[in-house]
């Protein structure tokens, strides 16, 4: 099976062979090892040298452990959103009891950095800022390096969902100035869903010891202190540390350049396949994702038809859209384990596909995706 989604994403024989290791004492020094290097080899990736915690539950867990670690009831904050990732952000800070201001962009559009400037000087009440980086709903990844410069200008708390962008595209914890960053290992980490990792600066840590929200199984603070005995607060997801053990050593062994480049060059082969075939992409082109590729459906073309026929006869599996872009657009997932082969599979499929659905291309554009 092709599995063309945002995540999870195909994992790798060898990663799959390691989730099969048999456990060991999770208290004892075998994990501790593994604990080690995994949590170095993050470390390496974020290129950081804040601490990075490992924690046993989905990106979204580490999402709601970043603002509850951080903000305390009542506190005011700022969510800049631009898809139904970004709107979960924040939806997770108003249910702890955080009082949120939304700076919303219209879908398929990155947030604007000028904009985010005027929201933070109109209103000097605003303690932190929410951002996703790589935002999968719509296939837009924000210009987080400029985004947070503004909020850095300002001296508020930058939180940054980077569940999809880590390990798939560019980015800087320590150079860009991130204060609590949040990824998860079934993106491009290549590992089933279970692991989200959070880095958290010092700046970070001075709120954690002023957050006043409640928190138990997702205490970062916990979570340190068990760290240093090369532990973790509560059982961990031990088969997941193998796999992740293994995947960082293989992500490293590529080259972090050479890994970010591989999605570059498959998010072309989606993009120029795409628009050969006629078909409309979503996001705006200077911040398209190399992560996923959003595209508008044809009109009189159904996406839950078009991706039962791509599933049934060419074994690929395509994601729809969410929230408001259901029945509207699909989408081609591109990051972890993929090649441009697999790819260009894709689009010669869709080739095939569209027009058995009534789909005809505009005069002068082929259904040839070469």
């Amino acid at each position: 099976m092709n599995l063309r989604i945002p995540g999870p994403t195909p994992c790798p024989p060898e990663v799959l062979s390691a989730l099969s290791t048999q456990m060991v004492d999770h208290r004892g020094p075998e994990f501790a090892a593994v604990l080690e290097r995994v949590t170095a080899g993050l470390k390496r990736a974020f290129r950081t040298e804040n601490d990075v915690l490992v924690l046993t539950c989905a990106g979204t867990g580490g999402l709601e452990a970043a603002v509850v670690n951080t903000l305390s009831p009542g506190e005011r904050v700022l969510s800049v959103s631009i898809g139904e990732f970004g709107k979960r952000f924040a939806a997770i800070a108003e249910t702890y009891g955080a009082e949120v201001t939304r700076l919303d962009f219209e879908y398929g559009q990155a947030a604007d950095p000028g904009r985010l400037d005027e929201a933070l000087t109109t209103d000097a009440s605003l303690s932190a800022v929410l951002i996703t980086h790589n935002e999968t709903s719509t296939g837009v990844t924000n210009p987080l390096r400029e985004l947070a410069e503004v909020v850095r200008r300002h001296g508020k708390l930058l939180l940054v969902d980077a569940v999809s962008s880590m390990a798939s595209v560019p980015c800087d914890v320590d150079a860009w100035g991130l204060d609590v960053v949040v990824s998860g290992s079934q993106k491009g980490w290549m590992v089933p869903p279970g692991l989200a990792f959070v880095s958290m600066s010092p700046r970070a840590w001075r709120a954690h010891d002023r957050s006043r929200m409640p928190r138990f199984y997702l205490d970062t603070g916990k979570a340190r202190e068990s760290a240093a005995k090369g532990q973790t607060p509560w059982t961990p997801a031990v088969s997941l540390f193998y796999g992740m053990d293994v995947a960082l050593e293989m992500l490293e062994q590529e080259g972090w350049e050479s890994v970010f480049a591989r999605h570059q060059c498959c998010a072309d082969v989606a993009r120029r396949g795409v628009r050969r075939l006629g078909l409309e992409l979503f996001a705006d082109p200077p911040f398209a994702s190399n992560t996923v590729t959003t595209v508008r459906a044809p009109e009189g073309v159904s996406v839950a038809d078009l991706r039962t026929a791509l599933r049934e006869r060419h074994e690929i599996v395509l994601a729809g859209g969410q929230g408001p872009m259901a029945g509207k657009v699909f989408r081609i997932g591109h990051l972890g384990l993929v090649t441009e082969a697999e790819v260009q599979a894709v689009i010669d499929a869709l080739a095939v596909e569209l027009p058995k659905l009534g789909f005809v291309p505009p005069v002068g554009i082929g259904s040839s995706p070469a």
